[in-house]
């Protein structure tokens, strides 16, 4: 026994050791014979150096958007990358950002399987994860035929106007003292899509902070960054548990589940009172319950589409208004600008209604350089290529990654003059609009794969920015400095500010 004892306590280590590294010897062979294969004959893109292994990985960075634009300048407007196991193509221009994203858009559909949205999004049968084919052809039709139609998005406007008219005295409230004005702007957002989505106000009783989901949406932009190491080594998916990624995945999916449970059993309580207008569960679950002859929605199905509509509705609005608040105060001239065009139109009527957006030409020039400069997603939710295709000349296999980087191209001196300044008047005139037909300005994308959800993220923004420049006249906190505004970013799947926009409102009606 003491001689078996002493083998087990002696050679079990060297034994497990051994087999590590045989293992990731055969990782190693294995990689370096795929990347052989694929690029031989290739005419591929640019590419920086690479490391054995990791391929470009180290050269991503913190804030790969920053990375990415750097290598565009340096290699191209398209560059071919090896991250980990994944042969990626960037693309930093409009025109190839057209070739991607109309060109070759029906080959460029699908997505890849990103390991943080296999896990949060129910194996990515959700709208925006799903890999092309019939069940997301299916679930798309339903988003812009049912939820987020022109009409549908028309008979929320009572919603928008009644939290913004919220929004407005949660500030007033804080008068004569400084507000801090990100937290009250991300209220705001997840009202409107609260009430829209849900049927409910969660901000009322304490529900908000007891759901958590300020940081339920921080965590998920972060953990849906696209940039996680092991989303490149998928044959290496146990990276995702040392680094203890999987179970962050596993805890924010629970809190999300049991919140989404929650207001499922609610929507489908007998007594529950039954409101005027159709909330966006209720519009599910009643496709869910007479069926489909094309395709059925399970549970999880219409969970998956309620976190698209939840995480990104919210997150995308507030980003948006928030950058936008920063930008003005940091340029008050603008600020100036916007302002008499909005009280012109309004008059001494002290609250706007959507009517009156149309005739608002300069705060739209204003929202469209927010997207230009602070597109909220700032590389667009990766492609991955069905078959092999050609762009710019190049040669580019099945099963490559595609990231378009709207941020670079918001910012490319080929497209834009003075592109770091924050300057609207360079709309106004100008037949350049986000809706995915000019592809110098693409935050919601553009083709197959754009957001269906345009009309509402844009009608919630406008109505709020324009009401907000209204009722108030706004300045930093004595002693500060627009200089001293920290413009750091977080980078994720959406991109906030690190520091909280923190300012003096001045209302205009007492």
């Amino acid at each position: 026994m003491a001689i078996l004892q002493w083998l087990r306590d002696s050679l079990l280590p060297s034994f497990i050791f051994a087999s590590t590294l045989l293992v990731v010897v055969i990782l190693i062979l294995k990689l370096l014979s795929k990347e052989k294969s694929r690029t031989r004959n290739l005419n591929l893109p640019p590419s920086p150096p690479k490391l054995p292994i990791i391929g470009n990985l180290h050269q991503l960075g913190g804030m790969p958007h920053l990375s990415l634009r750097r290598l565009t300048d340096k290699f191209g407007p398209i560059v071919h990358l090896q991250l980990g196991e994944i042969p990626t193509v960037v693309v930093s221009s409009a025109k190839l950002a057209k070739e991607v994203m109309k060109t070759h858009d029906l080959a460029l559909s699908s997505r890849p399987q990103i390991f943080s949205a296999k896990h949060l999004f129910y194996d990515c049968t959700d709208v925006v994860f799903s890999p092309y084919g019939a069940y997301w052809r299916h679930i798309r039709k339903i988003c812009i035929l049912e939820l987020l139609s022109a009409k549908r998005v028309q008979s929320y406007s009572f919603v928008r106007e009644e939290e913004v008219a919220r929004l407005v005295h949660r500030i007033a409230e804080s008068c004569p003292d400084a507000a801090d004005l990100t937290k009250l702007l991300g209220l705001y957002a997840n009202d409107v899509l609260c009430r829209v989505a849900l049927g409910r106000d969660f901000t009322e009783g304490g529900d908000y902070d007891r759901h958590g989901f300020q940081k339920m949406l921080e965590e998920y932009q972060v953990l849906l960054g696209g940039f996680s190491v092991g989303d490149f080594f998928p044959s290496m998916e146990f990276i995702h548990t040392l680094t203890g990624m999987k179970s962050r995945l596993q805890n924010t999916f629970r809190r999300f589940d049991r919140f989404f449970d929650e207001v499922i059993e609610e929507h489908l309580n007998p007594e529950r009172e039954k409101e005027e207008h159709k909330d966006l569960v209720d519009v599910l679950l009643e496709i869910q319950e007479k069926g489909d002859s094309e395709m059925t929605l399970t549970m999880d199905n219409v969970k998956a589409i309620i976190l698209d509509m939840f995480a990104a509705g919210t997150d995308t609005t507030f980003i948006t208004l928030d950058w936008g608040m920063t930008e003005l105060i940091m340029n008050p001239k603008v600020m100036k600008t916007a302002q008499a065009e909005v009280r012109s139109v309004v008059g001494e009527r002290k609250t706007l209604l959507e009517t009156d957006l149309p005739q608002l030409h300069y705060l739209k020039a204003v929202v469209k350089e927010i997207f230009r400069l602070h597109p909220p997603a700032p590389v667009l939710v990766p492609r991955e290529s069905m078959e092999e295709v050609t762009i710019d000349g190049y040669n580019i296999p099945a099963k490559t990654r595609f990231f378009v980087n709207a941020w670079a191209i918001g910012r490319d001196p080929e497209s834009w003059e003075n592109p770091e300044v924050f300057e609207p008047d360079r709309f106004m005139g100008s037949a350049i609009d986000f809706k995915g037909q000019d592809f110098e300005l693409i935050p919601f994308g553009a083709g197959r794969r754009s957001c269906p959800a345009i009309t509402f993220g844009t009608a919630t923004v406008e109505l709020a920015l324009a009401q907000l420049l209204h009722s108030f006249d706004w300045e930093l906190p004595p002693g500060i400095q627009t200089s001293d505004l920290d413009m750091t970013e977080v980078f994720g799947i959406t991109m906030h500010r690190v520091s909280h926009l923190v300012v003096v409102a001045k209302p205009r009606f007492v």
